[in-house]
């Protein structure tokens, strides 16, 4: 290494720029054996700089997301699910995120609603938005905890600076008077601010059959003002993987 990019290096350490003092050797070395314009090399080393940044943000609004699975597009068989192709790709796009719009996905156990959730997730990172997935049990367990000094809103202030706020498997367990409050505390905070997206096994419709009807009214009303309801059906596809023998991979001796 020549003194003149060690000197490079030590610059780039001082400026905090991590990914161009990482390059800065290579970069370099390149630049003078195939006599590089001086300003090609700097633009190549200021474009590690920026794209070792966007990939670091990424991955901490990954981090942040607390994903449950890390299920992806990538691991998603649009032919396996009952959602249209076209209702696919639309909601694929993320316009109702950039619109603050909702999006409920309901229907029985193990038909993909929560896959298509965690993977609209992943695509709204790395279109650089920002997520966070809760269980409805989390947002009771936030209630709990701040409902004595009254400062549940003051809790719900630092989700609501997601894009896209996640609650997942409604209706698949008891809902508890703190979790219905939650849940409709945050979707009033979010209305027509952020999207919020959902999984339920009921259509929103019978959400009076989890709490109370009038907060279930009330929640519904701004849940589904500019909302987009996708209804999943069939069997679910964990139980064919199983009964197919897809569910796990073959013991070897």
């Amino acid at each position: 290494m020549s003194t003149k990019t060690q000197e490079v290096i030590d610059l780039a350490r001082r400026l905090r720029l991590p990914y161009l003092r990482e390059a800065a050797d290579d970069v370099l070395a390149t630049a003078k054996a195939q006599r590089w314009d001086p300003a090609e090399a700097l633009r190549v080393l200021l474009e590690a700089e920026v794209e070792g940044r966007a990939q670091s943000m990424t991955e901490n609004r990954r981090r942040r997301a607390h994903f449950p699975a890390g299920k992806t597009f990538d691991a998603w068989d649009p032919a396996r699910s009952s959602i249209s192709a076209s209702t696919q790709d639309a909601l694929a796009t993320l316009e109702w995120v950039q619109r603050h719009e909702n999006l409920v996905v309901c229907g029985p156990s193990g038909t993909g609603k929560s896959h298509l959730l965690e993977a609209l997730g992943h695509a709204a990172i790395d279109a650089r938005c920002s997520v966070a997935w809760f269980s409805i049990e989390d947002l009771g367990v936030l209630v709990r905890r701040h409902r004595l000094d009254d400062s549940v809103a003051k809790a719900l202030a630092p989700m609501l600076r997601s894009d896209v706020i996640v609650v997942d498997d409604i209706g698949l367990l008891p809902v508890s008077e703190e979790a219905a409050e939650g849940l409709y505390r945050l979707v009033d905070a979010a209305y027509e601010r952020r999207s919020v997206a959902i999984s339920s096994n009921l259509h929103p419709s019978g959400f009076d059959e989890l709490m109370p009807p009038s907060l279930a009214t009330a929640l519904v009303d701004r849940l589904l003002h500019h909302a987009h309801v996708v209804q999943t059906s069939g069997e679910s596809i964990r139980l064919q993987d199983a009964t197919s023998g897809k569910g796990v991979k073959p013991l070897t001796k």
